[in-house]
């Protein structure tokens, strides 16, 4: 068995400290059932990969070619992170359509 480091340590408190901070979106009626178990699921993934690392290395090292897992992790972040750039400038855009037809509404009703 492997000892736990630190960092690890650090990982699994930030994991408790989300599925606690889920757990009073879940109770404030801010998230539904669905959105509260996706939380819940990758925030135990979230701890279980931060306490074995090991377990990714039939991913990382042998289905995709990297060297680290660290590797992995990077890529996946950048790649998320430009999903939700997208995904937001989405929401934005929308939300700017909707403005801008409610104003036009109330400008032609107060004419």
């Amino acid at each position: 068995m492997e000892i736990i480091r630190g960092i690890q340590i650090l990982a699994v408190l930030f994991g408790l400290f989300m599925l606690y901070l889920t757990f009073l979106h879940r109770k404030r009626k801010e998230f539904t059932t669905r959105e509260s178990v996706v939380w819940v699921i990758m925030w135990l993934g979230f701890m279980y990969v931060a306490l074995f690392p090991g377990s990714l290395d039939f991913l990382v090292k042998r289905t995709l070619g990297l060297q680290r897992p660290l590797d992995f992790f990077i890529i996946v972040g950048f790649m998320f992170m430009v999903f939700m750039s997208f995904y937001i400038y989405g929401i934005v855009r929308n939300t700017q359509k909707k403005l801008e037809d409610i104003v036009r509404k109330i400008a032609i009703e107060k004419k």
